[in-house]
């Protein structure tokens, strides 16, 4: 018998009922660690892992934690959910990996994280596209606003562009802002938790990555103890348990809203360099510190006019 999904609605819950927007807050928050977690792959990927092995870091990251999910959930994908789940595991999970290790490895001054920052834009353009919902020119406006923030935090003047890297950084964007929107499309099959599907997607993904990553990088010369240690970083914190709250938020948040949580991954990049490499902030980082703040805030705001009705 085939599991399907049931609709999951598009408009974010009314605040109407007591409670309600405390509660939608507190998922926000939730959602918001993921990002956030992503924000150390950075520091992870050039302090600690062997150079020159995206595509291995991305594997890594992905096919042991989907493993160790499947066994905790012993359920697999039934009818449709498999190609579903190839779909996904691949956007989300199979392209993005690599591209993002890549883009970090070959766009020193966060570079890579400007062009991240640019997904929320993209998600905005493709739920009007997939998911039937109207244009948002406040979501959009406030995505611009984020990018020049996070620009102004990471991009200093001797940043160099590397044309490898920003395309992989672009086509990451692409990859994952693609993939956040199937999932809102797609939800999850009725009594399928967070945790499976994001198990089923890293395993999806770990499996598309296995035999590119072994014909062309192949496993690296040495691994040592602070290699490891990152990697188990970020397969289970950065990967299944940062996926699990991702993927939660994003079946009941609104879904352009929740991209613009992404931003946090550029910022906690920057603050981790400050502080545990000690890089400084100046001025004008600070102020895009508070420009892509602001941007993330007002952007899990709908507006109303005077009229009462919500502004798109």
């Amino acid at each position: 018998m085939t599991i399907t999904a049931a609709a999951t609605p598009l408009a974010p819950p009314q605040a109407t009922s007591s409670g309600t927007a405390p509660r939608q807050s507190g998922l926000t928050a939730l959602t918001a660690i993921a990002p956030a977690v992503w924000g150390t792959t950075y520091i992870v990927t050039t302090e600690l892992l062997p150079a020159g092995h995206p595509m291995f870091a991305g594997l890594m990251r992905a096919l042991p934690a989907g493993i160790l999910a499947l066994l905790i959930a012993r359920a697999l994908p039934r009818g449709e959910w498999w190609w579903k789940i190839a779909v996904l595991g691949t956007l989300n999970i199979g392209l993005f990996f690599p591209l993002l290790f890549l883009a970090a490895e070959r766009l020193p001054g966060g570079a890579a994280a400007t062009l991240g920052a640019t997904q929320p834009i993209l998600v905005a353009f493709l739920v009007v596209m997939v998911l039937g919902e109207r244009f948002s020119r406040w979501r959009v406006s406030w995505g611009v606003v984020g990018v020049i923030g996070v620009g102004m935090v990471v991009l200093g003047p001797g940043a160099a562009l590397d044309p490898i890297g920003v395309l992989a950084g672009l086509a990451g964007a692409a990859s994952m802002g693609t993939g956040v929107v199937l999932t809102k499309r797609w939800g999850r099959p009725e009594g399928v938790s967070a945790l499976t599907l994001a198990g089923w997607q890293l395993t999806a993904g770990g499996l598309v990555l296995l035999i590119p990553t072994l014909h062309f990088e192949g496993i690296p010369a040495s691994i040592d103890g602070a290699a490891i240690g990152g990697y188990v970083w970020l397969g289970l914190t950065g990967g299944l348990i940062a996926y699990t709250l991702w993927f939660a938020g994003i079946r009941r948040l609104q879904v352009t809203a929740t991209a613009l949580l992404g931003l946090l991954s550029p910022l906690v990049a920057a603050t981790l360099g400050a502080l545990l490499l000690g890089e400084t902030l100046t001025a004008i980082q600070l102020g895009g510190f508070v420009l892509a703040l602001a941007a993330m805030l007002a952007g899990q705001i709908t507006p109303r006019s005077k009229k009462g009705h919500r502004i798109p």
